[in-house]
């Protein structure tokens, strides 16, 4: 058994903890841990006990074959502090709310990324410094800390619920799902579940928020609401709607949620605008800084993939995924060993490779200034078929023209040919454009249309 990583031994964990005595169920005081190269510092705080003892008794739930009592609230794979937030906040509102009752409910946050995957976001790692959490996230449960693959233990869950995602990933196709709230394009699927609500607005976290102010205020006694995650709510908000100034992203909802929390949060004293553009300022700034990282963890820092349905009986399903990069193409090529070409396309490879992807597509963007010294936000789309993963050459081939076809095609975007597109390999084409909306919500729609159309 490895504490620090959950790498957990199932026969071990299994006679060892079966049957816990009742301060095995529960955290003692939090203290610091300092022993050799995987020490942590236990986080201080409620909201920090909560997430450690929560997914402690995940972990020893598992092996004792008391999986089907679990409730996973997951996120989108991208990561992102919206993501994180929604999903702790409403884990953590599913069990309280319910903790008095007949009918408890246990419910655990899953962040869909790995643990060395987390810190490629340092804004997130700022908000959880902030909310005073274990060093090295070992309060969090990541996707890479699962005991079992998804897909099995999707069929011994009680149930998953979605935040910040409008569809379950495929891996997680077999478990019930219970809730989805969401500020994505309604996908019209899973009907039943309750909440279902998806609602415009810039942050999710708002909707979660609102939603478990609503509940909580109708309860026969409220339960307690630690700072720490009320001060993580505001600021998934914040930056999200860019300090509540973005005034096409942001909505009254925003608003009026981040009010709410914030009048039973330590700040309450503080101006709600001004709280909200100094976390904005200080987490903007945070999350900037980006400039020592390489490609490879540019590629994998806000990375989403799934299967994708075909009508090809040959293939029917291939692989996408999606970067989001905020940097141009030749700025990520300078971080490059080489700094050239086709060491952009090798580390790309290499990543895909272990992805299982079969189409990869890098959404870049940055700001140039005209000669009027104005800033100018560009896009580029950047597309690689491969032949290795589900499909032969001849389909990449056939699946790139109609991939390609769909981005040259798509009136909205007059996507053009990068500057140096006439050096780029088979099946792998690179465009810029200007539509400054046209990130991944605007792209992935077009390309998953073209790949559901490629027979």
């Amino acid at each position: 058994m490895k504490v620090k990583g959950f790498l957990v031994n199932a026969a071990l964990l299994a006679g060892a903890v079966a049957s816990p005595t009742p301060d095995q169920a529960v955290l003692r005081q939090p203290t610091s841990v300092k022993s050799g190269h995987n020490a942590i510092e236990t986080g201080e705080g409620h909201f920090s006990q909560w997430s450690r003892a929560t997914k402690r008794e995940f972990l020893i739930d598992w092996p004792a074959g008391r999986s089907a009592e679990w409730t996973i609230v997951q996120g989108n794979e991208g990561g992102d502090l919206d993501s994180m937030a929604a999903a702790l906040t409403w884990a953590y509102h599913l069990e309280h709310s319910t903790a008095n009752t007949s009918n408890p409910v246990k419910a655990i946050a899953l962040l869909q990324t790995s643990t060395d995957a987390l810190d490629l976001r340092p804004e997130n790692k700022l908000a959880l410094e902030n909310a005073r959490m274990s060093t090295g996230h070992s309060d969090l449960l990541t996707i890479d800390e699962l005991p079992e693959d998804p897909e099995t233990l999707a069929k011994d869950i009680k149930g998953i619920v979605l935040v910040d995602h409008p569809i379950a990933l495929r891996k997680w196709k077999n478990a019930p799902v219970l809730g989805i709230i969401d500020h994505h394009q309604d996908r019209g699927v899973n009907e039943t579940a309750e909440p279902r609500i998806f609602e415009k607005v810039a942050s999710c976290t708002t909707l979660v928020a609102r939603q478990m102010l609503d509940e909580l205020e109708k309860l026969p006694e409220e339960y307690h609401l630690p700072h720490e995650l009320l001060e993580l709510i505001l600021g998934a908000i914040a930056i999200d709607s860019d300090g509540l100034t973005d005034e096409e992203k942001t909505t009254e909802a925003d608003r009026t949620t981040a009010q709410r929390i914030l009048e039973r949060s330590n700040w309450r004293k503080s101006d709600l605008d001004d709280k909200m553009q100094d976390l904005d300022e200080d987490l903007g700034d945070a999350k900037k800084d980006l400039d020592g990282m390489g490609l490879r963890d540019l590629l994998r820092r806000d990375w989403k993939g799934d299967l994708v349905d075909t009508p090809s009986p040959r293939t029917p399903t291939v692989g996408l995924g999606f970067s989001s990069i905020p940097y141009s193409m030749d700025e990520q090529i300078k971080k490059t060993e080489f700094e050239e070409l086709f060491d952009w396309f090798a580390i790309e490879a290499a990543w895909t490779a272990g992805t299982g992807t079969d189409i990869s597509v890098a959404l870049n963007k940055y700001k140039i200034k005209d000669k009027h010294g104005k800033k100018q936000k560009i896009r580029e789309i950047v597309l690689v078929v491969r032949s290795d993963v589900r499909i032969d050459q001849d389909q990449a081939d056939d699946l790139f023209k109609t991939v390609k076809a769909a981005i040259d095609n798509e009136p909205t975007l007059k996507a053009k040919p990068w500057h140096k597109a006439g050096e780029l390999g088979r099946n792998r084409m690179v465009w810029t454009h200007e539509r400054s909306d046209a990130g991944r919500k605007v792209i992935r729609p077009i390309i998953e249309k073209a790949v559901m159309s490629w027979d």
